[in-house]
């Protein structure tokens, strides 16, 4: 199987931010956001949700209909400090970035290197994506508002 080129993987990671964004708000527990709106992401999605306590924080993951697994990292102040999803299809990442989103499809659309990664480091927000069809994979997650005690590699 050929691997795409740049230029393919930039259009798709275009097109796919315009086609998120078209895509209606609604309640979220988005990245930097309270995770109060995990119970409504979780009926509006028709997803199920497994929340475990961990030492430093709560790890909310939702399984979506797609057979993608979208989890939720909540700090003890109870703000979503990161998110991650691993699946066939990409979720809805205007939903899961919220106020985040529009760095991470300003970033996609620059030149960067590779051809099926994007990693984006600016003003307090990480974001790592890859993958190909039916195996994405990502994180994204703020720095500043992890938890002591906890470690990125935590973050999967």
């Amino acid at each position: 199987m050929p691997t795409p080129s740049i230029t393919g993987l930039r259009k798709h990671l275009v097109a796919c931010a315009l086609a998120l964004v078209a895509l209606p708000p609604g309640a979220h527990a988005a990245l930097g956001e309270p995770e109060a709106a995990v119970a409504s992401d979780v009926q509006q999605l028709r997803a199920t949700v497994k929340s475990t306590q961990r030492s430093t924080y709560r790890l909310h993951e939702i399984q979506l209909p797609s057979g993608s697994m979208l989890r939720e990292f909540a700090g003890p102040s109870g703000t979503v400090f990161a998110i991650a999803w691993s699946g066939p299809s990409i979720p809805n990442l205007r939903q899961a970035l919220g106020g985040y989103f529009d760095t991470y499809a300003n970033a996609a659309k620059t030149p960067h290197s590779g051809h099926t990664h994007l990693q984006i480091l600016k003003d307090g927000f990480v974001m790592q994506s890859g993958g190909h069809m039916r195996a994405f994979s990502g994180r994204a997650y703020l720095p500043q508002a992890i938890p002591a005690g906890t470690s990125t590699d935590e973050i999967r």
